[in-house]
């Protein structure tokens, strides 16, 4: 199967920077794929060369089988930027008539089209008003409806859910899951990690310009147990005494998260803090989430 998405060795310098270090990264068609990464990063280099906006430095970079930026394959992509303005005289039903003519919609599907897209992102009624008068959430979900109006079969979200109320993320959640059952494939960047968890089939996180994680989410967060444990202080001795029984993978505050081989640790380690004369105010048993992960990563990378 050809890959929906897929890079090979690929490279971007600017000058003397190096925005992305030989990434490699396969998205398969009719998955939703979570993006991930810090600031700076490389993520919306990425964005750009899949786009054909930017050419790499060297490297390959394909949209189902056909390089990035060429005519064919950018026809069969939508594209909703993180940062992103229309012209606010026009109403959003003829803003999304301009871009499915943009996308070469003929008009009789442009017709049955617009009031379907308008309904599926909760702006239906609201296309005949000029976008001026949108808030922030209907613009989002006007520029959502700009993606898929001519239906791609490669949708890349840059902070879809950003301006968004807890009502809208889950809308919008919803929206990506039934854009994934109509065949298409997703690519998702999001710095609110818990979303991507809900929705996302597989994740890269990139640092760096690498990919220090790929994987499906069952994988990389579901197999690892970890016991999160709240003391009265943290100090040297304190992180020396939980290394001794796992991998520390945060630290806040008075709190520490334990990755470990087997839960049966716990009262071992409670009985260790004791006797060190710590006070014990909490040992929950859980299972490490995408932040967690996301976190221990960067900040491992960060540390080099």
């Amino acid at each position: 199967m050809t890959a929906a998405i897929e890079t090979i060795a690929l490279r971007k310098e600017y000058s003397r920077k190096i925005a992305l270090h030989g990434l490699d990264l396969a998205v398969q068609p009719g998955e939703v794929f979570g993006f991930l990464g810090p600031n700076g990063a490389g993520k919306t280099t990425t964005v750009k060369i899949l786009l054909g906006l930017v050419r790499a430095t060297s490297g390959q970079a394909t949209l189902f089988g056909r390089p990035a930026g060429d005519a064919e394959a950018r026809q069969r992509i939508g594209y909703l930027p993180e940062n992103f303005r229309f012209h606010d005289w026009l109403t959003g039903a003829a803003l999304l008539d301009f871009h499915a003519r943009l996308a070469g919609v003929n008009e009789a599907e442009r017709r049955e089209r617009i009031p379907q897209v308008l309904d599926l992102v909760g702006l239906s009624g609201r296309g005949n008003d000029r976008i001026r008068g949108y808030s922030k959430g209907m613009t989002q979900r006007i520029g959502l409806a700009q993606a898929i109006i001519h239906e791609p079969d490669l949708v890349l979200l840059d902070e879809p859910t950003s301006a968004l109320d807890p009502v809208g993320r889950r809308e919008v959640r919803d929206l990506i899951r039934s854009l994934k059952g109509r065949g298409m494939t997703v690519f998702l960047n999001s710095h609110l990690l818990s979303e991507v968890e809900m929705v996302c089939d597989r994740v890269a996180i990139v640092d760096r310009g690498r990919i220090v994680r790929s994987g499906k989410l069952t994988d990389l967060i579901g197999g690892v147990p970890e016991l999160r444990v709240t003391v009265d202080r943290i100090q040297a001795g304190v992180l020396d005494l939980f290394a001794a029984y796992g991998t520390i993978t945060r630290v806040q505050e008075c709190t520490v998260t334990l990755g470990v081989d087997d839960l049966d640790i716990a009262p071992k380690l409670a009985e260790a803090l004791i006797r060190g004369g710590y006070q014990l105010y909490g040992l929950v048993p859980a299972h490490q989430s995408l932040e967690d992960l996301f976190l221990s990563l960067v900040q491992s990378t960060s540390d080099r």
